[in-house]
């Protein structure tokens, strides 16, 4: 079975995203470092920026919690970019999309 992120990135570039992981690992500390808590860069032409957290299906409701608990999620919202949550399992996958709430 392909990783969540691999099968995320499958799925944006077949819709005509261009895609850049922007997690990576820190020997050093021993972590996983990502952009504003995401996995995925994603662009396209006429829309706005695209963030996405690439997870299991099991896992997806805390990592939506983990993403609407960071100040940077408010703060992109406002700015247009778009936020969205991959949660994959055997076959197929959920999309939840973040939304900014005034």
């Amino acid at each position: 079975m392909r990783s969540p992120t691999v099968r995320s990135l499958a799925r944006l570039r077949a819709r005509g995203y261009l895609c850049k992981v922007v997690e990576h690992w820190n020997p050093h500390a021993r972590v996983r470092v990502d952009l504003f808590g995401c996995d995925i860069l994603a662009v396209k032409v006429g829309e706005p920026p695209l963030l996405v957290q690439t997870t299991t299906q099991s896992n997806q409701s805390a990592r939506i919690a983990k993403l609407r608990a960071l100040p940077s999620t408010a703060f992109l919202l406002r700015a247009s970019w778009q936020i969205v949550v991959h949660g994959w399992k055997e076959r197929g996958m959920d999309e939840t999309r973040l939304t900014w709430k005034a």
